[in-house]
């Protein structure tokens, strides 16, 4: 399976590059032929072109014409939907932003027979280049995916792997049977080998076999290398006793600069937001305390840092419940949420005041979402390397957060833990990034809960 952001990344420098196909094509085709559909030259127009350029990519990836790049099957009724509705949004948007600048005549690039023919061809060029990306005509075959467990491990692997929807099919194979398939290898293959089958000396010639392999033909890793490259998480049931320390981790060194670089970006983003989004939470504090006269603001005691107890403040979106009420998971269509409150919660708009923990240096913009202290007693008990995730400051958004559903069991929790592992395995400041645009799309299309 191709890295997903690979593809993202690929399908949007082919839309770029259709795009200056298209506006190549306006330009110099019509005249030839004495059709005028714009104009000849770009001058007075640059302002328009990038808006015009940088609008497709924002509202496919706002409408997940990209997202279908990852999915295990592309359904083509879902791809025509969504470059549909990308192309129309994008003439509607720049239709508005027309009205509202009303440039000269001499623009011809927002002329609505000029939108209409982009459209059209750049619908037409995307959806070429996703079929051809998902067929792997514009990257190399992608190898198929084999587990060599003992069948007492199988069950407990494939579980693991079905929890992720939407990925390549991972399919057990015997030893007689994969000597086989390296006879005559008909695609390449990713050979995940389980910890058992590695210690069974009499596997030893296969796993030899394995690692003598052209690399580029067949490779071998262990199940967790495989979770961690084709799903990036780490589940903690495979990650054994030692699988990684905190000196392990990227920011562990005294002078790590991404981990200054971190603290830096939470101070200045959590301060310009709070100055930026202040009227909106005036605004939701109102309706909160017209809707039932209670307290505008909630406070919960939460786990941050190596565990140690904080206080996190948030907008409230419940009913006031009794103070010796017990934890409880919040559960799809849970009637304690309030109806101003379900609105916050989709937008996110409720987490907002948690920004005074980031200043504070409690929490930071990105990393494991923080716990109920009561909680964790019971995950802690119940999940492996649980405690892992307090080597980290706790985080408004994470990779757990964009990855996966909300956490409303144990379960869930535990999927929930093998993304917070990965990332803090994998924290980057790329990975930020990757995460905040996600969290933004969340925000935009309104996908809380």
């Amino acid at each position: 399976m191709h890295d997903p952001r690979s593809l993202i990344i690929r399908a949007l420098l082919l839309d770029g590059a259709g795009q200056l196909l298209i506006l190549g094509f306006i330009l110099w085709v019509p005249p030839l032929i004495g059709w005028s559909i714009g104009g000849s030259n770009l001058e007075g127009q640059g302002s328009w072109l990038l808006f015009s350029l940088l609008l497709y990519p924002f509202l496919g990836w706002l409408f997940g014409s990209y997202t279908v790049l990852r999915w295990r099957r592309l359904t083509l009724p879902v791809l025509f939907q969504r470059l549909g509705i990308t192309a129309v949004v994008s003439v509607m948007v720049v239709a508005v932003v027309r009205w509202l600048i009303n440039p000269d005549d001499s623009v011809w690039l927002v002329y609505r027979s000029v939108q209409l023919f982009w459209m059209l061809a750049l619908t037409g060029w995307a959806l070429l280049v996703r079929l051809a990306l998902r067929r792997g005509l514009l990257l190399p075959e992608s190898p198929r995916l084999l587990l060599l467990a003992q069948q007492n491990e199988i069950p407990t692997v494939l579980a693991a792997w079905q929890r992720v929807p939407h990925r390549q099919r991972l399919s057990p194979v015997d030893a007689l049977r994969l000597r086989g398939r390296l006879e005559r290898p008909e695609q390449p293959l990713l050979v995940a080998v389980s910890s058992e089958m590695r210690r069974d000396s009499s596997h030893c010639s296969l796993l030899e076999s394995l690692e003598m392999r052209d690399p580029r033909v067949v490779r071998s890793v262990s199940v967790l290398r495989l979770f961690e490259q084709q799903q990036e998480r780490l589940p903690p049931v495979f990650m054994g006793d030692i699988s990684f320390t905190y000196e392990d981790l990227p920011w562990a060194s005294t002078f790590s600069v991404q981990a200054q670089l971190k603290r830096l970006a939470d101070l200045v983003v959590a301060a310009l937001l709070l100055l930026i989004t202040a009227p909106f939470m005036a605004a939701a504090a109102l309706l909160i305390w017209i809707e039932d006269r209670g307290p505008v603001f909630y406070a919960q005691q939460r786990s941050g840092w190596l565990g140690r107890p904080f206080t996190v403040l948030k907008l409230r979106t419940m009913t006031v419940q009794p103070a010796d009420a017990p934890a409880e998971w919040t559960q799809v269509g849970d009637q304690r949420i309030t109806a101003v409150g379900a609105v916050l919660r989709r937008v996110r708009l409720d987490e907002l005041p948690q920004l005074l923990s980031v200043l504070t240096g409690e929490m930071s913009l990105i990393g494991p979402r923080p716990e109920r202290p009561e909680l964790e007693q019971q995950l802690e008990q119940s999940i492996p390397h649980y405690r892992k995730r307090h080597w980290m400051r706790p985080g408004l958004s994470g990779w757990a957060q964009v990855c996966a559903p909300y956490a409303s069991s144990i379960e869930d929790s535990d999927l929930k833990l093998s993304y917070d592992l990965y990332y803090l395995r994998h924290f980057s400041t790329w990975l930020d990034l990757v995460i905040l645009f996600r969290t933004i799309k969340t925000v935009l299309k309104a996908g809380g809960r």
